[in-house]
């Protein structure tokens, strides 16, 4: 049997997949055709986007996904947002009968929350680990995305694509 070490690999994550904590959210058409969309209506609220990192998890140590860097696809389409900023939680499971615990993974965005991710524009904003992680079994990630939107911002989720590397 071959192995596989493969670090170019990229995964989709649909925004069908995202969990949206607040505002009024439907799902709809993308502005361009064929596409799709979590639609965000006007109103003035900090809206908070949980994206699950759904990759390949190995329960034994350097093997599955390396998770490198996530990217999100959003436009901003009436008025810009005050700020766009974006947080990487690792969560561990816990135990029968225990609860899971969450941690903070450092994490970096590529444009600058409150300035080039908040205009009124499409954008693709690169959130990169400072440390690259193999993902085990025993945790999964999430990628919260935090929206400062005034009153009449609209805001398109387009999806999310995770980098990682693949060995098998």
């Amino acid at each position: 049997m071959g192995y596989v070490h493969d670090t170019a690999m990229s995964q989709f994550i649909p925004p069908t997949a995202f969990h949206i904590v607040t505002g009024t959210w439907t799902q709809a058409a993308g502005q361009i055709a064929g596409t799709i969309a979590m639609h965000k209506a006007a109103a003035a609220e900090t809206a908070v986007i949980n994206i699950p990192i759904m990759l390949p998890s190995n329960s034994v140590a350097l093997k599955g996904a390396y998770l490198k860097s996530v990217e999100i696809d959003y436009e901003i389409l009436i008025l810009a947002a005050t700020s766009m900023t974006a947080a990487l939680n690792k969560v561990s499971r816990g135990l029968d009968t225990a609860v899971a615990s969450v941690a903070s993974v450092t994490v970096t965005q590529d444009l600058a929350a409150a300035v080039a991710a908040a205009t009124q524009d499409q954008h693709k904003l690169t959130i990169t680990l400072t440390t690259p992680v193999w993902l085990l079994n025993t945790d999964y990630y999430l990628l919260k995305l935090s929206a400062v939107c005034p009153a009449t911002t609209t805001l398109d989720l387009l999806g999310a694509v995770a980098n990682f590397t693949l060995r098998i």
